[in-house]
């Protein structure tokens, strides 16, 4: 259960990331910027099809993102303490 916790959390650490590459001009032409890119924004996009930029600027999916993530985490964790057992 340790390793899905922490794939978990590095995920939305790598979420965090490629948000504050945004905020350096070119940062997401990268090597980095765009293997980050191809990591996140499939599951980014789900949100942003649903989420508009408020003003056409600032874009609140990644938050909406990471706060599904964690309850996903939470869920995932009481299923699997329900199942196996585990306190």
């Amino acid at each position: 259960m340790s390793f899905v916790k922490y794939a978990l959390d590095i995920y939305t650490y790598m979420i965090i990331g490629y948000v504050l590459l945004s905020w350096f001009p070119n940062a997401r032409e990268s090597q980095i910027g765009q293997l980050l890119a191809k990591i996140v924004e499939p599951y980014l996009g789900i949100f942003r099809r649903f989420i508009p930029p408020i003003g056409g600027v600032l874009d609140l999916s990644p938050i909406i993102a990471i706060f599904a993530l964690n309850f996903i985490k939470l869920g995932l964790f009481a299923v699997l303490q329900f199942l196996l057992g585990i306190g």
